[in-house]
């Protein structure tokens, strides 16, 4: 992510500049460059990951330590409605929908000029990085 626009306990509103020289666009449809929609997910799992570990990890309710790290432990229901293409700029915004232990199952979208580019649910929880 390049700047959190708003974060609250439950929500997180970030963006992401594509840049056109980003490595992956030289080899993703050459001569029509597209960003892989594996990297849109990323984008919007990373946002998740910074709305549990910076909102919850002091609170009390976590098990999210000063050396936890939310790790990726499901992704479902992914749709892509449109391209992303060189030097467009992502919106996206995660929900936390529920937690349940360490677990957090969120919702996010990518936005690209208003319109939907993914949507997806997923859920994440923490390891231990020595």
């Amino acid at each position: 992510m390049d700047k959190i626009i708003d974060i609250t306990e439950i929500k997180i509103t970030t963006e992401k500049k594509v840049n056109s020289n980003e490595s992956f666009f030289k080899g993703h449809y050459p001569g029509n460059p597209i960003m892989p929609g594996v990297l849109v997910c990323e984008a919007v799992i990373q946002s998740g990951a910074i709305l549990v570990f910076s909102t919850y990890k002091n609170s009390g309710t976590s098990q999210i330590g000063s050396k936890g790290v939310p790790v990726l432990t499901r992704i479902k229901d992914v749709k892509f409605k449109n391209i992303v293409r060189p030097n467009d700029l992502l919106l996206i915004q995660v929900e936390l929908a529920e937690k349940i232990g360490g677990a957090y199952f969120m919702k996010g979208v990518a936005r690209v000029n208003g319109k939907v580019a993914a949507r997806l649910e997923f859920a994440v929880t923490s390891t231990n990085v020595d």
